[in-house]
């Protein structure tokens, strides 16, 4: 037989297929990265198909070039933020909005000017406005569609490192690594690490390596450690030593931490100066302005509308509050967000399901109604239709103890018709009105959120205990136990805590299932993971997954690397909550609490200047009565006019409605602040906000209006008396 000597190529190609085989790893020229990477852009980013749409439409009616070094700076705006469209359009975009809006709101005061001969002089400053905003808003938008991608990106930069580091500690192969990543990572990192594949592809870049350098620049002036970690993996592949090797690969990983960490914790002290400004701009100063509207309205009520009352405080100051914490969230290093395997979690249905605003909906409706009646009696005949009198009194109604003389809506004769209504009845029944807002998103937010809420805490104190279980896991796994035999003797060592479930179940799907370890886990309809929505937890057992098929020793070895991983990560996501601990309860305490409690006092307040004006102007309409008190009293019968006056009524509305869009707008900072884009956690946040700084401004509101109100009667039945 002759003897026929294998060359390096042939042996490479045996045994590397024998390996291929049994680990069942793809190979990168298998996977179509660039038919892949186009599906799922259109698949998981399809919020930004409108605004693409928008530019390609209305932003391609005129070619508008912009500058060499704008349309650099957007071009690259654009591309970190994966939008298929040229600079060009997304500057006309900005001009064409401000144009359309401008144009609008001209022909609107034209118009109004030619039919009613009035010059809407306030109305055409807002749209003006309005058009300014709306080019700031368009033309700064790729840079926040850039701004949003990099933090949503960040909070996978960890994990992503992390299955690099692993991956790369038993194959030292970049490609596949990242191969790995791409396939396990969420969105939209997954994205990124896609089209470093598709770039390849399609030929802008003959290496990954080459691809992946041209990628990480886009993170140099927001992540530098991000660079770093992965400019050590690469250097690790020329290291002759395995053991060095390692080390490097591990220094990598130390490096993203340390650099989360430091930024974190940065941002911790920066944020505490912006955040007091927005308290300052958007709670304290327009609360103080509110107890100055009641008299101010009364003293120039020719100039002071309730109208404008309602523009400055449900939407000029929300609009200053929104722009002022979407820069400061935009601050925020990237952070642990809200998972996308909750949304396989059994009970999401409910999250995502529309009943619960049907529910809420019946019960706030009725509420509004009564709110609203006022205004049904002063602007409908139903009253009429009733058998009621549209201006009836308290005693009419056998409520005497608030005078029986006074008029329960009271609406004043102006003209052809009434204004008002000034009574203390109608401010009552205006407290309905924010009431029935809250409790309209109160009871459809916690309908939503209160069982996934238990779920994410139960996954919470998981992930606390997971660190130990993974310890465990590797030592059973490096003494010869194989993975389908493991999960069930980890059990049984857990009992008592919450990681028991998660390898209870993963264990009887294996055993009662017939299920292998990947799917016991990842099944889309009974796999573990889809109770325990966890990105700690899926990215450690996809490790186990991979690793298990290089040998159960090399399996072991990267448990107990994610179980120290893990407990770091802990260390320092708890350092960073108790510096922010601070921060947040203040800026909580003044939400639900101290804006709620001042902006009652003064509702109740307006009711008492309301009372006495109205007083003074019965005695001055009584006739000879205001002489006999006094020039003083005659002269400031003349000043204050009730009829010029802004209702309370209008006035509570508002204040009721500013109350309700603050404690969104400051739960959404706090909650991004603590726990970066949580979705879950916002909407679950605001019900309970709401519930809480809403009962406590209509308390508040409910208990001054009724002893303002009667110690007013009371002094001024004895001055008049």
């Amino acid at each position: 037989m002759p003897d026929r000597r294998l060359t390096v190529d042939e042996v490479l190609r045996k045994h590397s297929a024998r390996l291929e085989k049994e680990i069942n790893t793809p190979q990168i020229k298998n996977v179509n990265f660039s038919r892949e990477y186009v599906r799922f852009k259109e698949e998981m980013a399809p919020e930004l198909s409108s605004y693409e749409r928008w530019c390609r439409s209305l932003g391609s009616i005129i070619k508008l070039k912009p500058s060499e070094k704008d349309a650099t700076r957007i071009k690259r705006q654009l591309e970190i933020a994966h939008v298929d469209i040229e600079p060009w359009q997304a500057l006309t975009l900005a001009v064409m909005s401000f144009l359309g809006v401008f144009f609008i709101g001209a022909v609107i005061t034209l118009v109004a000017y030619l039919i009613y001969d009035a010059l809407l002089i306030l109305f055409f400053v807002l749209v003006l406005s309005l058009a300014v905003f709306v080019f700031y808003y368009t033309s700064t938008y790729p840079a926040r569609l850039a701004n949003k991608w990099r933090l949503k990106a960040s909070s996978q930069m960890v994990p992503a490192i992390l299955y690099v580091v692993v991956y790369m500690r038993h194959t030292s192969n970049l490609e596949r690594a990242i191969a790995f990543s791409a396939e396990h990572l969420q969105y939209p990192l997954t994205l990124d690490f896609k089209k470093v594949f598709y770039d390849v592809e399609i030929g802008r870049f003959s290496t990954i390596k080459e691809s992946l350098d041209n990628y990480l620049e886009t993170w140099r002036d927001y992540s530098t450690e991000f660079i770093e970690s992965f400019h050590l993996i690469e250097s690790s592949l020329f290291e002759p030593d395995n053991a060095r090797r390692i080390i490097t690969l591990e220094k990598a990983l130390q490096v993203i931490l340390d650099g989360v960490y430091d930024k974190m914790l940065k941002f911790t002290h920066d944020v505490r100066a912006p955040l007091f400004n927005v308290y300052m701009l958007a709670v304290v100063l327009p609360v103080l302005g509110i107890a100055l509207l009641p008299l101010a309205s009364a003293l120039i009520g020719d100039y002071l509308k309730w109208y404008h009352v309602v523009i400055f405080y449900n939407l000029v100051i929300p609009f200053i509050a929104f722009f002022l914490t979407n820069n400061i969230m935009m601050l925020r290093p990237g952070g642990h967000g809200e998972t996308s395997l909750l949304e396989r979690n059994p009970i999401y249905y409910k999250y995502a399901s529309r009943k619960p605003y049907f529910t809420a909906f019946l019960v706030a409706f009725p509420l509004l109604i009564v709110g609203f009646l006022p205004l049904i009696f002063q602007y409908t005949q139903i009253p009429e239709w009733l058998g009621l009198a549209k201006d009836f009194t308290f005693g009419e109604i056998g409520l005497g103890i608030f005078g029986s003389d006074i008029k329960f809506f009271d609406f004043k004769a102006f003209g052809s018709g009434f204004v008002g209504p000034f009574g203390p009845g109608a401010l009552i029944f205006s407290l309905f009105i924010p009431f029935g807002i809250a409790v309209f998103f109160s009871i459809a937010y916690s309908m939503k959120t209160k069982e996934l809420i238990k779920e994410r805490e139960n996954t919470e104190q998981l992930e606390k205990e997971f660190a130990n279980s993974l310890f465990q896991l590797g030592n059973r796994l490096g003494n010869g136990v194989p993975p389908e035999l493991v999960f069930g003797k980890i059990a049984e060592s857990a009992r008592g805590l919450k990681t028991e479930n998660f390898f209870r179940r993963v264990n009887y799907n294996i055993q009662q299932g017939g299920m292998d370890v990947e799917k016991a886990i990842f099944d889309i309809q009974r796999g573990a993971i889809n109770y325990f929505p966890s990105d700690l937890i899926a990215t450690s057992m996809r490790i186990l997954i991979e690793s298990a098929k290089k040998g159960l020793k090399i399996a072991a070895i990267s448990l107990m690397s994610i179980s120290e991983y893990m407990k770091n990560i802990s260390k320092i996501t708890m350092r960073l909550k108790d510096m922010l601990a601070e921060v947040i309860s203040d800026m909580k305490s003044n939400m639900v609490f101290l804006a709620p409690l001042l902006s009652g006092i003064v509702v109740g307040l307006g009711a008492m200047i309301t009372a006495i004006l109205n007083r003074l102007d019965l005695t001055r309409l009584a006739g000879g009565e205001a002489a006999e008190l006094g020039g003083n009293i005659g002269n400031l019968l003349n000043i204050f006019d009730i009829l010029k006056m802004i209702p309370p009524y209008y006035l509570q509305i508002t204040i009721g409605i500013y109350i309700i869009e603050v404690i969104f707008i400051l739960t959404d900072t706090l909650v991004t602040i603590d726990a970066g884009e949580d979705k879950l956690q916002k909407t679950n946040q605001i019900g309970k906000n709401l519930s809480t700084g809403v009962l406590l401004y209509l308390i508040v509101s409910f208990v001054a209006i009724v002893a303002l109100f009667f110690l007013a009667s009371i002094v001024l039945g004895g001055l008049v008396g």
